[in-house]
């Protein structure tokens, strides 16, 4: 009989995948995850994790749906189980996101998708839970991008158990700079801005809402750059003067803690705008700390996971158990 039950599975008809989708748009570095697969296998898990990217912003639900296909095929490979926990956390399915991420962890032995391990302990109601996975993990093993999204979804948590004043502490950390833009900036500077207005602290809310406009308006610069000219440099300086007082906003708490971020719509701000400036840009893409060998089961090596899909997001979960 258990054995019986281990063999149903829900019906999942696989959805259309666009006549233009080609198994060679997936990044070369994904693509090589599925080498273990046969060669007609890998294609067509790989057009649906390219159909999951395409669809993701207008359509996550259909995007979802790619994955879980690609995820029958292919319930071994890293990045399918990542992209599925990815997916999930889109849907808010937060228990399959945490289930998923978990496997991808197992699978890959990388902690870089923890923000979304967090924020989905989060999501179904366990944010002391949350808080004790993200205390798990030695931070300075992971990529600054994913520090940051860290110590975002830590002061979530905090915020959850109304830790105020820990919250704060939360996003005080090194990349807490509003000097410099990074692809994470804005959204650490508006969490850190949100958790000061909860604080009462208004006129510091509304200078650090100031800096992350502007670090926006710098990364929009630099994706223009970029897009005329693929050679640019990663650092790109915003020209207008920061003044002294605003290098002071950074209250004395804890530095310890990472985040994660979406920039908001850029809006006018309380202050001039050159009070927040010479802004170094980094690299909009998200860095992936190296793979160690996966576990048994005959899995080669894990190579770097596609930035388009590890940009679905937040961004921010795996089945302990593949579908059969």
């Amino acid at each position: 009989m258990a054995r019986e039950l281990r063999m149903v599975r829900p019906h999942h008809d696989d959805p259309w995948i666009d006549d233009d989708v080609t198994d060679d748009m997936l990044d070369k570095a994904a693509r090589n995850e599925l080498k273990t697969l046969t060669k007609e296998n890998a294609e067509r898990v790989a057009k649906h994790l390219v159909m999951a990217v395409r669809l993701m912003d207008e359509n996550p639900e259909l995007a979802h749906q790619h994955v879980l296909s690609a995820a029958r095929r292919a319930g071994r490979i890293a990045i399918v189980r990542e992209t599925l926990g990815i997916t999930a956390y889109a849907i808010g399915d937060f228990a399959l996101a945490l289930r998923e991420l978990r496997t991808y962890r197992r699978i890959s032995g990388s902690n870089e998708q923890i923000a979304l391990m967090v924020d989905s302990e989060r999501g179904v109601g366990r944010p002391d839970k949350a808080l004790e996975l993200g205390r798990s993990v030695d931070k300075s093993t992971l990529s600054e991008p994913t520090q940051v999204a860290l110590a975002i979804a830590m002061s979530g948590a905090r915020l959850d158990l109304d830790q105020v004043d820990l919250a704060l502490a939360e996003l005080e950390i090194p990349q807490l700079d509003p000097s410099k833009a990074f692809t994470y900036s804005p959204a650490l500077f508006h969490a850190y801005a949100e958790v000061l207005e909860e604080l009462g602290r208004h006129q510091e809310a509304a200078e650090w809402t100031t800096c992350a406009e502007v670090a926006e308006r710098a990364l929009i610069d630099a994706q223009l750059i970029a897009s005329t000219d693929e050679d640019e440099q990663d650092i790109v300086v915003f020209e207008e003067e920061l003044e002294e007082d605003q290098f002071d906003l950074v209250s004395e708490g804890p530095l310890d803690v990472e985040t994660l971020a979406l920039a908001d719509v850029i809006s006018s701000g309380a202050f001039e705008e050159s009070d927040c400036a010479e802004v170094e840009l980094s690299d909009t893409e998200l860095s992936i700390a190296e793979q160690d060998a996966l576990i048994a089961e005959g899995i080669g090596p894990d190579d770097l996971l596609e930035d388009d899909v590890r940009q679905i997001l937040m961004e921010t979960a795996h089945l302990d158990e593949e579908r059969k």
